[in-house]
Parts: C-alpha cells; structure tokens; sequence
C-alpha cells in the first residue's frame, strides 16, 4: 500500500498568503481603434471595423 505525502509543519498564515501574493488577476490592457476609436486588444485587428495599421484587412458584416 503507497503512502501519500503528507507536509511535516503546517504552513502559517503569511507564507501562505505571501505564496499567494501573485494569484491576482488583472484586467486586460484595451487600446483606442485609430479608425472607428473602439477599444480593441493592442497590435490586434480590430473586430468592429477590421482596420489594422491603418489599412481594411477583414471585411465586417457591418
């Protein structure tokens, strides 16, 4: 029968939360469309009017 491992000391309140410190989560960055001035993802088309860099490179429905 395997044994299961099983910590020697029990882990205080500080190292926990200090382990813990970079479990947060954060919002993603948005950046102003230069064509239609939605927000979209940085260095990503844009889903509203398809404009990268200036130029159309997806047609949109809309």
């Amino acid at each position: 029968m395997a044994k299961h491992p099983v910590p020697k000391k029990r882990v205080s309140l500080h190292k926990r939360r200090q382990r813990r410190s970079h479990h947060a989560l954060t919002l993603p960055t948005l950046a102003e469309c230069d064509h239609c001035r939605q927000l979209k993802l940085p260095h990503v088309v844009c889903p509203h009017c398809g404009y990268y860099g200036g130029s159309a490179v997806l047609e949109t429905a809309g």
